[in-house]
C-alpha cells in the first residue's frame, strides 16, 4: 500500500508514525483516518514491532481537522437521517458515511496490541488532540500546545473522548477542558493531567524512543498485549470478579508460555528469552473480545 498521508520507519523494534502533511499543519483527512486505523489494525499481526510512536511532520503535531476540503469537511454523508438504532452495528456498511472518522482511529488504536505513544511535537487541536487519548503517554514538546477546541465551532466531542477524557483528567476536568475549549500549553496540559511529561524539541523523540524500551524492551510480546488490553478494558468493568476471570485465563496460558521462560532464566540467574508474539494470542482472546464488543 502507498501512504499518501503518513511516514513509517520502523527501528529496532520500535515503528514511528509520522502525519505528513506538513504543508497543512499535518490537519486531519478521512484519508488519514484510514491510513491511522489500518496502521494500528495491522500493526498486531507485526511481529517485529513491539510499540508504536506517533508524531507530526514540520512545526505541527496535527491542527485538526482539515477544514478546508469541499463539501462536509468531516467527510459524513448530509443526505441521511441516522438514528441511535442504526449505530448498533459499527461495521454496517450503511453507516460507513455516518460513523466518526476520529472515532474510527482511536478505536483501532485502544484495540491495539502495542504500546502507543504520542510524540506531540506542536499544536495538537481538535482531533489531533483527541486522537491522543487513546494512547498510553503523550509526551510533550515545550513548544506543543493542546486544544479541545470543539466549542468554538459549534461542534461536539469526537473520536470516543468523552469516554477517554474523563478517564484520564477526572469528569470535572473533563467538563471544563471541553466547555472552556482553551488551547493549552505543554506546562498548563502537564498540569491537567494530559501530558505525561514536557520535553524540549530536540530530545522529544529520544524520549519517545527511551519511554517504548523501558516499557517493551527485553519483555514478553504477548503479555504486554495482554497487560495493555485488560487494563484499558477492565479498568471499566463494574466488579472485580468480572477482571479476575479474565486475569485467570490470562495468568494461565502466559504461564505455561513465556512465564515458564521467565520463571527459569529468574532461577538461573540469566536474561529471559522471550519468543511468544503478540500475533498469536491465547485462545479465549478473541472470544473475550467479541464478548465486550456484543456487549
Amino acid at each position: 500500500m502507498t501512504w499518501t498521508t503518513l511516514h513509517h520507519r520502523v527501528e529496532d523494534g520500535i515503528l514511528t508514525v509520522t502525519l505528513d502533511r506538513p504543508d497543512r499543519l499535518n490537519a486531519f483527512t478521512p484519508t488519514m483516518a484510514g491510513e491511522l486505523e489500518r496502521t494500528f489494525t495491522e500493526v498486531n499481526e507485526d511481529d517485529d514491532v513491539r510499540a508504536v510512536v506517533v508524531t507530526g511532520a514540520g512545526t505541527a503535531f496535527c491542527a485538526g481537522m482539515d477544514l478546508g476540503s469541499d463539501g462536509n469537511v468531516f467527510g459524513l454523508d448530509e443526505s441521511l437521517t441516522p438514528t441511535l438504532t442504526d449505530m448498533s452495528d459499527l461495521n454496517s456498511p450503511d453507516i460507513s458515511r455516518v460513523r466518526d472518522t476520529g472515532g474510527r482511529v482511536t478505536l483501532a488504536i485502544h484495540a491495539c496490541r502495542k504500546p502507543v505513544i504520542a510524540a506531540i511535537n506542536g499544536p495538537a487541536v481538535g482531533i489531533g488532540a483527541t486522537m491522543t487519548l487513546a494512547m498510553d503517554a503523550r509526551l510533550m514538546s515545550t513548544t506543543a500546545r493542546f486544544g479541545l477546541v470543539f466549542g468554538r465551532l459549534g461542534i461536539t466531542p469526537e473520536a470516543a473522548s468523552t469516554w477517554f477524557l474523563p478517564r484520564l483528567v477526572g469528569l470535572p476536568r473533563a467538563l471544563d477542558l471541553l466547555y472552556s475549549a482553551e488551547i493549552l500549553d505543554a506546562e498548563a496540559a502537564e498540569a491537567a493531567g494530559l501530558a505525561n511529561a514536557v520535553h524540549d524539541p530536540d530530545h522529544l523523540a529520544k524520549e519517545a524512543r527511551a519511554l517504548a524500551d523501558r516499557w517493551t524492551l527485553g519483555r514478553s510480546r504477548v503479555a504486554t498485549a495482554l497487560t495493555r488490553q485488560m487494563t484499558v478494558r477492565n479498568a471499566s468493568l463494574e466488579r472485580p470478579e468480572d477482571a479476575h476471570r479474565v486475569e485467570s485465563l490470562a495468568m494461565f496460558y502466559s504461564s505455561v508460555g513465556d512465564g515458564a521462560e521467565g520463571v527459569s532464566a529468574f532461577r538461573e540467574k540469566r536474561t529471559p528469552r522471550f519468543t511468544r508474539p503478540a500475533s498469536a494470542m491465547p485462545p479465549f482472546y478473541g472470544e473475550w473480545i467479541a464478548a465486550i464488543e456484543n456487549a
